[in-house]
């Protein structure tokens, strides 16, 4: 029988440039979820530092954001429970050179013992972002094997291409997770004068749509606030049930949602559907890898 783990989403009113703050509402958070019984901890996309690219202080804060990795590492240890802490924002070298420095959008995912298991870049910017950000481009998903099960990391607008969840799921992953920073505006006015509510109808529809289409678990945390901007909607998502136990998080709700995770039941959406199985066949339809040239795969 697999196993069920109890796995927390948190999310609260990120702080734009004030990573202290931010750092201690994790902390409080992360410990209150392994109070709670908890195994794993998701905290949002850039959930130091906010989103402000514009300042100044965005990329210098970038400069300095890896103590605070450090320090989830020895919380991890301290409380015997896995994070996945949001994302960072890591700044690296173009040259030796110079002091410029290209910055990255990762996620990290941290064990038990208090060691690095694996780290994912975002691939897919989102259009605002990618003046300040740099995709990680043709590099692979990666599946990383954890004490919770085989684990993929996407970030927020990764969550609209198939194709990543599809590359992940060829590879065994059974839980996505998915930390975001994602609001109601990120529809333009006109998108939204058709439907005020646009961008909360995209990620009911595409979390639901994507946990049935390749038979996984999706851990979905996303950033609070003011409900005129914010969405929240933190969830944890499963074939045949949606958001477990029928709990989504409001878009000013601030804390910790600890759900039960029963992976039993992506053995039962598999037999079911037997979208494992079709991929894993010999001839099977659809081919997918990552190329440079973006040429489809050959066929034998």
């Amino acid at each position: 029988m697999a196993p069920i783990h109890k796995v927390a989403v948190i999310q609260w009113h990120i702080k734009n440039l004030d990573p202290e703050y931010n750092h201690s509402k994790a902390i409080q958070f992360i410990t209150s979820a392994a109070s709670n019984g908890a195994t794993l901890a998701v905290l949002p996309e850039y959930h130091l530092c906010g989103w402000a690219p514009e300042s100044p202080e965005f990329y210098t804060q970038a400069l300095r954001n890896q103590p605070y990795l450090k320090s989830y590492c020895q919380l991890a240890k301290a409380l015997h429970i896995n994070i996945v802490p949001g994302t960072i924002i890591e700044a690296e070298r173009k040259d030796t050179s110079t002091d410029q420095h290209t910055l990255y959008n990762t996620a990290y995912f941290i064990s038990s013992s208090g060691e690095i298991l694996g780290k994912y870049r975002k691939k897919n910017i989102w259009h605002p972002e990618r003046p300040h950000l740099t995709s990680s481009g043709a590099d692979p998903h990666e599946v990383i094997q954890t004490g919770v099960g085989k684990v993929g990391m996407l970030i927020c607008w990764d969550l609209a291409f198939p194709e990543a969840f599809r590359e992940l799921i060829s590879k065994g992953a059974e839980i996505i997770i998915i930390p975001t920073y994602w609001g109601k505006h990120d529809a333009n006015e006109e998108a939204l004068k058709l439907n005020p509510n646009s961008e909360q109808l995209f990620i009911d529809s595409t979390l639901t749509s994507r946990c049935f289409e390749n038979t996984c678990a999706i851990i979905f945390a996303n950033a609070a606030g003011p409900a005129d901007f914010y969405l929240g909607s933190s969830r944890v998502v499963l074939p045949f049930i949606g958001a477990v136990g029928g709990k989504t998080m409001g878009a000013e709700e601030e804390g910790v949602m600890v759900v039960e995770l029963d992976l039993s039941v992506l053995a039962l959406a598999e037999e079911n559907y037997k979208v494992r199985q079709d991929m894993a066949s010999e001839g099977w339809y659809y081919s997918y890898r990552h190329t440079v040239d973006k040429r489809p795969a050959e066929t034998a």
